[in-house]
């Protein structure tokens, strides 16, 4: 309120400095002339509905895009002088910000990365590319106990909630999901009108406050998840056991943020802090997180369920692979979060320290599922800064079959990356609920940004793909993703890693996992 007073005093200013000027003294045009400038831009800032940062900080948000037109210069002096001892890497917002944006992402004089770097990747292209195929393939989640399987797009919005996120943020992603044919996971604030309003496919998460569908002292609702499942929107069902930004404890959503309708949408009291438990009341075990999976899929009417996770004990994970094979029934998916994912505020040593890396967890679940046999009925998704096509195409490679990005979804809709998610003061409006600052972020703009950033992303991936020999992500091999070892030495993931057979835990373990694999079990999440 008090950016846009200023911009009205500006004005105010200017019309008095121009009547001064023409009644009392020429002079008076030094003070008018810049006093109806500042006036006239501030004026467009508050009108124009491109940027959000203009819209909430009229003249002053100048600065901001000032700096990123001199930021390539200032990187290359850097660079030349050698200051901090290597090249700057490629920057990953200006990508997904262009894409969004819709111009070109491409940059003259190739890569800034040390390619002799320890730990470089690189995709190895083929002698003989294939042509880009015209319409990229979908991935069927919904396994022999599914009855009503949907057709999951390569990627997808990740898990951001409502509350979180503010409503126009929400229906900026959501409506861009409805645009480009792709699915918004909810995240665990529950399910809103702005989920649905836009109509597009949702993935509802359940967290373990069950927020949506818990009763008043915060247990799950069979009944709440039954006729909320129903909406034909919501096309899967997951359950949040952990998040790669905090694995191992509850979410917080701070009490200036809980205004009347999150509370209304999260079941919880108005005004008040929201912590969600570390754990889940509804299992203890792993055969009862396979039982409570089952019975949500019962609920939902037949609907793909899963869970999502931030790895962490591979043994654990091995006795919930148990649990499957002797109840007979699997989630039709996982969504493996790595540890350097999170979009959300999170303490610091969780964040640095806490979890599974995204490639040692995506390669610890799909080995383990292959390895009991259960690779082919459940889909596994990867989430954990995908932002470009590369992302996904090595996260595709290293077995996922589908991809949920975040942190890029929240930079098409807006977010600088200003770290206030928390205070309530976002100044894009992205992570705010206070209403003035939320106008900033308009919807129609930021749809479209959301729905070109999607389309982008999977266009450069099928792109990659082809380059490397394949149109489909079910060809890519472990041989064709290499990681620099040392400046001489460079190794396939074939090499660096070992990849089970089917079936090969169930007959004959290999001996570097026989230990976990007979020490799980299906009744103790023992680590």
């Amino acid at each position: 309120m008090i950016r846009i007073g200023l911009v009205v005093l500006a004005l105010i200013a200017a019309v008095a400095s121009c009547v001064a000027a023409l009644w009392i003294s020429p002079w008076w045009w030094l003070a008018a002339a810049p006093l109806v400038a500042i006036g006239l831009l501030g004026a467009w800032d508050l009108l124009q509905r491109r940027h959000s940062v203009l819209r909430n900080y009229p003249v002053l948000g100048h600065a901001r895009f000032l700096l990123e037109k001199i930021r390539p210069e200032l990187q290359q002096y850097f660079i030349e002088r050698n200051f901090d001892g290597r090249p700057f890497d490629r920057d990953v917002r200006s990508i997904v910000y262009e894409r969004a944006k819709g111009t070109d992402a491409e940059e003259p004089y190739g890569t800034e990365q040390d390619v002799y770097q320890p730990g470089y990747e690189f995709l190895i292209p083929s002698m003989a590319p294939r042509p880009v195929p015209e319409t990229p393939p979908r991935v069927r989640i919904g396994g022999p106990d599914c009855s009503r399987p949907y057709d999951m797009a390569l990627l997808n919005v990740s898990a951001m909630s409502f509350g979180s996120l503010s409503t126009n943020a929400i229906l900026a992603l959501n409506g861009g999901a409805a645009a480009g044919g792709f699915a918004h996971d909810t995240g665990e604030g529950g399910l809103s009108e702005y989920h649905l309003r836009p109509g597009g496919d949702l993935v509802w998460e359940i967290g373990t406050g069950y927020f949506g569908c818990r009763t008043e002292d915060g247990d799950f609702d069979p009944a709440q998840f039954k006729d909320k499942a129903s909406h034909e929107q919501v096309k899967c069902v997951s359950l949040k056991l952990s998040q790669g930004a905090k694995p191992g404890i509850g979410g917080v959503l701070p009490g200036a943020k809980v205004n009347a309708e999150i509370a209304q949408v999260r079941g919880v009291p108005q005004g008040q802090t929201v912590i969600s438990p570390p754990y889940h009341r509804v299992f203890s075990t792993p055969r009862e997180l396979i039982r409570f999976i089952a019975r949500m899929r019962e609920l939902s009417g037949g609907k793909p369920t899963g869970f999502k996770l931030c790895l962490g004990s591979r043994r654990q994970f091995l006795a919930v692979c148990k649990a499957m094979l002797e109840e007979g029934t699997a989630p039709d998916f996982i969504i493996v979060d790595g540890a350097e994912g999170g979009t959300g505020a999170a303490p610091l040593e969780f964040a640095d320290h806490v979890g599974t890396p995204l490639t040692e967890g995506l390669l610890t679940v799909h080995n383990a599922l292959v390895g009991a046999g259960l690779r082919d009925r459940v889909k596994v998704g990867a989430s954990g800064k995908i932002a470009t096509g590369s992302d996904l195409v090595k996260r595709l490679l290293q077995g996922a079959d589908y991809g949920n990005a975040a942190r890029a979804m929240m930079f098409a809709v807006g977010c600088i990356q200003a770290q206030r998610c928390h205070t309530n003061t976002c100044p894009t409006g992205v992570t705010t609920q206070d209403p003035r600052r939320a106008r900033a972020l308009d919807v129609g703009d930021k749809t479209l940004r959301v729905e070109r950033l999607q389309k982008a992303t999977i266009s450069s991936a099928m792109q990659i793909m082809a380059s490397m020999g394949v149109t489909d992500p079910t060809q890519l091999r472990p041989h064709m993703l290499h990681r620099r070892i040392d400046p001489n030495t460079e190794r396939s993931f074939a090499e660096l890693y070992e990849w089970l057979e089917p079936g090969e835990l169930v007959d004959r373990p290999p001996l570097s996992w026989a230990a976990d694999w007979h020490a799980a079990d299906p009744d103790n999440f023992t680590v």
